[in-house]
């Protein structure tokens, strides 16, 4: 017997053409170079840092190890190396604008606002522009039932010592955990309501839940970590990589 939560297992899937690719590859650089002119580079470090992560991730452990993610090219299901390139990209994609937008608002950056601004912008507009490359020829999908639970309990350790070292320090909280949660929540919100509402993640019975249940779970759960990370970094340097003074 089929149970409704059965049926509406969640199966995040990509249908997208070549043009999205390249399209996105400039606007990554592009972003890149801005970085660079205003002297963001640890900025510019934590999102090439997450790129990376995100490939690792991915590649490794989502298509090499539990073999939970598939691509397609024209219909064919692609070998090792035609999914490596293209999870490259969406890793690195993916990848770098999420770890931009998060240390820029846990940073609280100045010139967040402008930052945010373009890669929301870019989420919500690139596909209809990919729309002049003609119909999608690339599918991406993964099943996420053998590892969401894990994610599910990794969330909840990572806020409950966080939450413990908050009560520690009441009367001086050194982070918002409410900001925390809602800037992991709504970055990965964001991409995954751009996808949906662009067809590129086709809508279904399972649409929704996909939407709430990876914003809440997938990015959020590195938040306390990306903190701690952002925390010992800023200790030891300013967002130009030069020392703070003493």
């Amino acid at each position: 017997m089929i149970t409704p939560l059965a049926e509406a297992a969640i199966v995040p899937t990509r249908n997208l053409n070549l043009l999205y690719i390249i399209l996105d590859c400039i606007f990554l650089a592009v972003l890149v170079g801005l970085l660079i002119w205003k002297k963001r580079y640890s900025t510019l470090l934590f999102a090439l840092f997450g790129g990376i992560l995100y490939t690792v991730v991915d590649y490794g452990g989502f298509y090499l190890l539990s073999h939970t993610r598939t691509v397609f090219i024209d219909g064919v299901l692609a070998d090792m190396g035609g999914t490596f390139w293209v999870l490259l990209w969406m890793s690195m994609s993916y990848g770098f604008t999420n770890f931009a937008f998060i240390w820029v608002l846990v940073s609280r950056d100045k010139a967040a606002v402008y930052w945010i601004f373009l890669i929301v912008m870019w989420w919500m507009i690139a596909p209809s522009i990919a729309e002049m490359g003609g119909e999608a020829t690339i599918t991406t999908s993964r099943t996420t039932g053998a590892y969401h639970g894990w994610m599910g309990v990794a969330l909840v350790v990572s806020y409950l010592v966080l939450t413990v070292l908050l009560l520690r320090h009441e009367e001086r909280p050194f982070v918002s955990i409410l900001r925390l949660c809602l800037i992991g929540f709504f970055v990965q919100f964001g991409w995954e309501f751009s996808l949906l509402i662009n067809g590129i993640r086709p809508m279904n019975e399972a649409s929704i839940r996909t939407l709430l249940v990876n914003s809440c779970l997938e990015t959020n759960l590195g938040m306390p970590a990306i903190y701690l990370i952002w925390w010992l970094w800023h200790k030891r340097f300013n967002e130009d990589l030069s020392r703070p003074k003493e």
